[in-house]
């Protein structure tokens, strides 16, 4: 075998052939052999050094989604392995191409008690699409295209490698270093509907008096974007959709109703799911937040559903024409046929309903956005990003307060992946890491982070990498000195009866400083759009503590707590 690389080279030069140009991760014993040819190859990746594995992968998730290429995070065993899994699932649940590589313990030391064992193999199993320990150096180059395969193709999702220690050090021929440049990017190998579906489709939706498209994250991760405003304006049919689905059309188009269901939906956006006769689903998966808890589609309505994973299909409701399919391929083979019919505008009257819809919906919160109680309202923030950020800013957010806020009333000016939150698992530290893999992927944008005061305390050794890249990111922190959505269901569901959600006051602000963060502490409402300008126009990261209502005070477009 002439000129072997050694297993942690192979790796290397496997990550590089299949254009990985960012990987995410920190240091263990197990990661010497793999650190030392990151550092002696010459390969254009640059790597990142986190302070936290859950980290990692947080940030390869935020950069798989503004990207549309795989993100790469990487961690040593034990401690690190476990670590590194709340990110694999978050990006998995949501159809995400995330790799997570851990090292390992050397094979040969299998069963024989060393420090840091655990079966990683079954470790990661039930959370990933794709997974193996591999076991000989020899095989490095065929597990890599493997996960990169399972990864990209059919509905994404997150893929592990374990790479022990030993077999880093073993020889590899360098002949079996080359990759399937399809699997580059995701979605992969796009597969195309059924002879007669999307006929089928098209029958079932003109032959409705009052049709609802509502859309999940399925429809950005197809970059299915044009065809669904193509169908949407010559149909003249609403468009709503679930979390996930924001960017799914601009929502200042004129068909797009906004977010509907549990979370982020307003009583305005509802009446639409429940007046419709048929809804199509496009790639979305009808779960317990965007129907809420499946009290609307109502039992009788007909459904349509489009996706690329037909296990999603019929999963909540009798569906009477499904398309299992890439969404952008089927939703052009639905304008094929409309064209071949010469099928123009209908009078679903779409556009009309939205806007009565949507000048109900504005003015509520206008009365709210426009409050000088202190501590402010929520939707002051909303109403101060909308007026300052650029139309291609990128918004990421926790599941916490900030999440229904934004989805209910930011209005994204452009289709594509500009709203990121973690809808899976919901887990609270997502958006100040996520922020940075998404700053990393796409650094000519303005990128915004917000984030609970909760969210704050799981993550905030990030933004000493933050810092050290000199990512030019805002933060603002919604703070109130509590778990706040917990505190407002215990407000609605226990009788008010508080216990164990609220935690000491902290000057956020005065500890972004501290990593070297400029920041600001804002409590007086009439301060807020001056300061989010400063940190706007600042060139580097800055933080905005914004002391808000607590929730349970709040009026929280979050469906069990209203009414």
């Amino acid at each position: 075998m002439s000129n072997a690389l050694n297993g942690a080279d192979a790796m290397v030069r496997m990550l590089e052939a299949h254009g990985v140009r960012h990987i995410f991760g920190l240091c263990g014993d197990t990661t010497l052999p793999l650190y030392d040819s990151l550092l002696k190859l010459d390969h254009g990746i640059t790597h990142v050094l986190t302070r936290d594995e859950r980290s990692a992968a947080y940030m390869a998730d935020g950069y798989a989604r503004v990207t549309g290429r795989p993100g790469v995070c990487e961690g040593p065993s034990g401690g690190g392995a476990t670590y590194i899994l709340p990110g694999l699932i978050e990006a998995s649940e949501s159809s995400y191409a995330v790799l997570g590589i851990t090292s390992d313990i050397s094979v040969a030391s299998y069963g024989k008690y060393p420090l840091t064992e655990v079966d990683q193999d079954a470790l990661m199993r039930p959370l990933t699409k794709w997974n193996t320990v591999i076991k000989q150096a020899a095989h490095i180059p065929r597990m890599v295209r493997s996960a990169f395969r399972a990864m990209t193709t059919g509905r994404p999702g997150a893929t592990h490698l374990g790479l022990p220690y030993d077999i880093q050090y073993d020889p590899v021929d360098p002949s079996d270093i080359w990759a399937d440049q399809q699997l580059t990017s995701y979605p992969a190998y796009p597969t195309t509907a059924a002879p007669g579906a999307a006929e089928a489709a098209v029958d079932a939706i003109l032959s409705a008096s009052s049709p609802l498209i509502v859309c999940g994250g399925g429809v950005v991760i197809a970059g299915a974007m044009d065809e669904l405003d193509r169908l949407a304006r010559r149909l003249d049919i609403p468009v709503a959709t679930s979390i996930s689905g924001q960017g799914s059309l601009a929502e200042t188009h004129p068909n797009a109703v906004g977010v509907v269901g549990s979370n982020g939906g307003t009583d305005q956006t509802w009446e639409v799911m429940e007046a419709a006769d048929l809804v199509i689903f496009m790639g979305c998966r009808a779960g317990s937040t965007t129907t809420a808890r499946w009290e609307a589609p109502k039992p009788g309505a007909r459904i349509v559903h489009f996706d690329s994973d037909p296990m999603v299909i019929g999963a909540n409701y009798p569906t009477e024409v499904g398309v299992v399919a890439d969404l952008r391929l089927a939703l052009a083979e639905v304008n094929r046929v409309l064209d071949a019919r010469q099928q123009g505008k209908e009078t679903f009257g779409g556009a009309a309903m939205t806007a009565e819809l949507k000048a109900r919906k504005f003015a509520a919160f206008e009365a709210f956005a426009k409050s000088d109680a202190a501590p402010m309202t929520p939707e002051r923030v909303i109403a101060a990003l909308q007026s300052t950020l650029p139309e291609d800013a990128v918004i990421v957010s926790d599941p916490g307060t900030s999440c229904p806020y934004i989805s209910a009333y930011y209005q994204l000016p452009k289709p594509g992946r500009h709203f990121i939150t973690n809808r899976a698992h919901g887990a609270l530290g997502y958006a100040l890491s996520a922020s940075l893999g998404a700053w990393y992927g796409r650094p000519g944008a303005k990128v915004v982070s917000l984030m609970g005061d909760g969210s704050f305390g799981f993550t905030c050794g990030e933004l000493e990498t933050v810092c050290r890249s000199r990512a030019n990111i805002t933060f603002i922190v919604l703070s109130n000195s509590n778990f706040g959505w917990i505190k407002a269901s215990q407000k609605a569901d226990k009788g008010a009866r508080y216990y164990n959600v609220d935690f000491s006051t902290t000057d956020h602000a005065a500890i972004a400083a501290a990593f070297g963060v400029k920041s600001w502490r804002v409590e007086a409402p009439d301060q807020l759009g001056q300061a989010l300008r400063a940190a706007i126009d600042h060139d580097g990261p800055t933080l905005i503590d914004a002391i808000v209502q607590p929730l349970e005070e709040a009026n929280a477009p979050v469906r069990r707590w209203m009414g």
